[in-house]
Parts: C-alpha cells; sequence; structure tokens
C-alpha cells in the first residue's frame, strides 16, 4: 500500500477540519424539507398543485438564510409532529402554536403571534359573543389543533357548571371545518385569527367574528429536541426580522399585526 507523504496528509486533515467546521454552522442538506399542513390559508394552501402562503414564503425566506431551499411536504395536522419525529421531514412550519405541552416533543423558534377567533355567519344568528356562550352550540374545529383542545377545556368547565356541552366537530383540514359553517352544518367555525380573518375577507363578507381574540400564543417552526436545525432557525428568523424581510412577507398576506413585538 501506498503511503501519503507527510506534508499532504496534514494538508489533508486541516482541509477535513476546516470542513468539519463549515458542516457545524450550515444546515448538513441543501434542502430543507418543511412538513405543513396545506390547508389553512392565509398560511398554507394548495393552488394549482403548489404550495403557497405566509408560512411558505417564511419557510424559503429562512432556507435562503441558510444557503439552503426549501421543500413543502404536504401533511395532515393531526400527524404533523410525528411524521417530524419520524425523520419524515426536517421541519415544521404550519401556523403551530408554541404551548409546553408540544414543547415537550419538539422545539420551536418562533416568528409571529397569534390568537383564535369564534367565526359565525353573518349576522350572528346564534348570538354568539365567546367561549362562554357555547353551551347547547355546535363548533367546527380542526384535528390535534389548540382549538380543539380549549373546546374540551371549556366542555370540562360547563360539565362543572350544570350547562349543555360544546358539540365538538372534528374535521381532518381546517378547510372543510370553515365550509361546514357555509353550510349551516354548525352554529360556529374555531380557529387561529389568521384563517377566520382571511375567510371573511374572501367570502365577501359573508361571516363575521364573535367576540375578540382568545389566548394570544406565539407560533413557531418546530423542530426535533436538540437538533442543531433548530437555533440555526432561529438565528435566521432574528435576522428576517432585522432586514425587514419578514415584515414584507407578512404586509404581503394581510398579517402585519400579528409580527412579533420588539
Amino acid at each position: 500500500m501506498r503511503s501519503i507523504p507527510i506534508a499532504v496528509a496534514l494538508v489533508l486533515a486541516a482541509t477535513a477540519s476546516a470542513l468539519a467546521g463549515s458542516a457545524a454552522a450550515a444546515p448538513a442538506a441543501k434542502t430543507i424539507v418543511f412538513c405543513s399542513d396545506t390547508t389553512y390559508p392565509p398560511m398554507e394552501s394548495l393552488q394549482g398543485g403548489k404550495a403557497v402562503g405566509a408560512d411558505v414564503d417564511i419557510a424559503n425566506a429562512v432556507a435562503k438564510q441558510l444557503g439552503a431551499s426549501a421543500q413543502i411536504k404536504s401533511t395532515g395536522f393531526d400527524v404533523i409532529i410525528p411524521a417530524l419525529l419520524q425523520k419524515k421531514c426536517d421541519a415544521v412550519i404550519s401556523a403551530m402554536t408554541d404551548t409546553a405541552a408540544r414543547r415537550q416533543q419538539v422545539d420551536f423558534a418562533d416568528y409571529v403571534n397569534v390568537g383564535m377567533l369564534l367565526m359565525v355567519k353573518k349576522g350572528n344568528p346564534s348570538n354568539i359573543t365567546g367561549l362562554s356562550s357555547l353551551s347547547g352550540k355546535s363548533v367546527a374545529v380542526e384535528a390535534a389543533t389548540t382549538e380543539k383542545a380549549t373546546l374540551d377545556a371549556t366542555n370540562k368547565t360547563f360539565a362543572k357548571q350544570g350547562k349543555k356541552p360544546i358539540t365538538i366537530k372534528i374535521f381532518p383540514a381546517d378547510t372543510t371545518a370553515a365550509a361546514a359553517l357555509l353550510a349551516g352544518k354548525v352554529d360556529a367555525y374555531f380557529a387561529d385569527a389568521t384563517p377566520v380573518l382571511y375567510y371573511i375577507k374572501k367570502t365577501g363578507n359573508k361571516f363575521q367574528t364573535a367576540g375578540g381574540q382568545i389566548q394570544s400564543a406565539p407560533e413557531g417552526i418546530a423542530t426535533r429536541k436538540n437538533d442543531p436545525l433548530g437555533p440555526q432557525i432561529k438565528k435566521a428568523i432574528t435576522t428576517l426580522y432585522a432586514n425587514g424581510t419578514m415584515q414584507s412577507i407578512l404586509a404581503k398576506w394581510g398579517l402585519t399585526a400579528f409580527a412579533l413585538k420588539k
């Protein structure tokens, strides 16, 4: 076997060390795959089979900051964290609220702050004014969301008070949950403020909100626990806010009010 000259070996060792250092500072892959439930406009939806929305633009901007490109992988919201943990994607960007329960499974890099809203038909025929007025009413909600958890908690309160429970109609896609209200199958639809305000605008005000925002909270990009990609995404988001890119994306989709406050 031919041996490598010592001088060449030293050069190769130095080169390997430099490459290792650069690998630690940048994503391992040139493409970052984001799982996203693409039934949640204006954050993410499909148009002509292509993913579009604020989250899609943010994913692209984050990936660009990391010297990579973004790929959106449509994934049902009720299985989106398991998909991440099973390494079917590198991160989740899907208007996901950063909660203590979810933080037990994943890390978050927050990028907006959004509350929940109840949406009803124009004129509010069921006289809904907030969570406390939902006793005996039917509400459409997407599976595995913080809204579903909030309705469950409200039903526990109603049970203690001897009130009729909310009839919770659970849908696998947010678009079908909203469609249930339009079809008159439920009294209200419950989701983040972002899709609620989108539907009100896009349907020519066939809908309206019932009460104000509930439990405003940060939404973030999720990564596997202790994955080096998480801190890199956090740093990218900070840069996107500092250079104005994030504000431009939010303005494009009518979401300026949900920007993180300094």
